[in-house]
């Protein structure tokens, strides 16, 4: 990793960590090192709301002129078969509402099997390992982004 993220207060700085390496495992297509990595980031408090704002950045970047149900599908059906070889527990359902919950379209109230925090740990950087391979940029960027609009989010509230 080439950023140290000494600066964000120490719950932050290990969602930082921990979905740097799910990422990278996620991206490299390495099962041995996403598990461990994905149990860090499902241990990290808020690390869904974090990865939440990459996948909405990143959705940004990839789809400027909006996305519709199109677009929303290949997305998914992208993330599935590329992840399905080398993880065969990837839930589509899951994806689909980091999808929605990203796009702030996601009530989990209306869904009877919403899944929990660990679950969305679990698939958020499959998610953000295939958009991230669409823009060629790293994960960094994306994750500093996203603790700012935390941090202005929760400044405002």
């Amino acid at each position: 990793m080439t950023v140290t993220w000494r600066h964000l207060p120490a719950p932050a700085r290990e969602i930082a960590v921990a979905a740097s390496a799910a990422v990278a495992a996620a991206g490299a297509r390495n099962a041995g090192a996403y598990e461990p990595a994905v149990d860090r980031l499902a241990a990290a408090d808020r690390a869904g709301l974090v990865l939440g704002g990459v996948v909405r950045l990143l959705l940004e970047e990839t789809h400027p002129d909006g996305l519709d149900g199109d677009d929303v599908r290949q997305v998914l059906e992208g993330c599935v078969r590329e992840v399905a070889p080398w993880h065969a527990d990837v839930n589509p359902h899951v994806l689909l509402v980091l999808l929605a919950s990203s796009l702030g379209v996601y009530d989990p109230g209306d869904d009877e099997a919403a899944p929990g925090p660990a679950a969305i740990a679990r698939h958020a950087p499959l998610l953000v390992a295939h958009l991230l391979a669409v823009t060629g940029r790293p994960l960094e960027s994306y994750l500093t982004a996203a603790f700012a609009e935390v941090a202005r989010t929760e400044l405002h509230d």
